[in-house]
């Protein structure tokens, strides 16, 4: 395919987001269904979201035709390790726009939505104008706490890609970053700089005061799930 033909591309990185968004979707309303008792609607919408996994990868296959693996056993090493290097150059791209541009952006224009132009449809009907703020402020601090989670991953993608350019090898630092966790199941780090004052932590709580029935203001989890967060190192032989 002639991916010089910007249409086309646009259309083909539009279809793969679909499709993405679709699998989540379905496996999240599979996740519902399952809670409700319902194992054979959940079941359809597992089905259908692997479905739709096998439809993005099409896309994404005439995206990167660099990256189609027809018959690994006639890859050399070199051949291995350059595709897997385009994996992770392509992991950091993505998650380095999210971390510098993406969420950035979607934090201050929720902020901006909360307290813009609604405004006036606002006053006039102030319990949905009540019910919209409170949405917005959760994005804000929803796309605030993301960022750090994004560069988080970028930086776990960067050393796994020095390591396979023969630079060392992958790991964790041996000490954790001073009063900071990490959620284990959404990469949440929690920081008490910050805290998190929706929930009633105050700047400047440590992790440790935190009651234990706090949760994970990204995915929910409880306390337990977070472990002391240790930045990713390149270690050298």
């Amino acid at each position: 395919m002639d991916l010089s033909k910007p249409t086309t591309h646009a259309n083909l990185e539009a279809a793969f987001g679909g499709e993405s968004m679709a699998n989540r979707k379905y496996l999240f309303f599979a996740d519902v269904a399952k809670k409700l008792g319902h194992s054979e609607l959940a079941k359809l919408f597992r089905d259908t979201a692997a479905q739709e996994t096998e439809h993005a990868f099409a896309h994404f296959r005439l995206l990167h035709p660099e990256l189609v693996v027809n018959n690994p056993a006639t890859l050399s090493d070199v051949d291995k390790q350059a595709l897997l290097s385009r994996c992770l150059e392509l992991a950091i791209e993505g998650e380095t726009y999210e971390f510098t541009t993406m969420y950035p952006e979607f934090a201050a224009q929720a902020r901006s939505d909360r307290d813009g132009g609604a405004a006036a449809e606002f006053n006039e009907q102030i319990d949905e104008s009540k019910e919209h703020a409170g949405i917005f402020h959760t994005a804000a601090k929803n796309f605030g706490l993301l960022a750090p989670i994004e560069q988080h991953h970028a930086e776990r993608y960067g050393v796994a890609l020095q390591a396979f350019q023969g630079k060392g090898t992958a790991g964790e630092a041996s000490e954790p970053v001073p009063g900071q966790w990490i959620c284990k199941l959404c990469s949440m780090i929690y920081d008490p700089a910050v805290g998190d004052p929706d929930s009633g932590i105050a700047a400047g709580t440590p992790f440790e005061a935190i009651p234990d029935d706090w949760q994970c203001p990204i995915c929910g989890a409880r306390k337990a799930s977070f472990v002391p967060y240790r930045e990713a190192e390149l270690k050298t032989n």
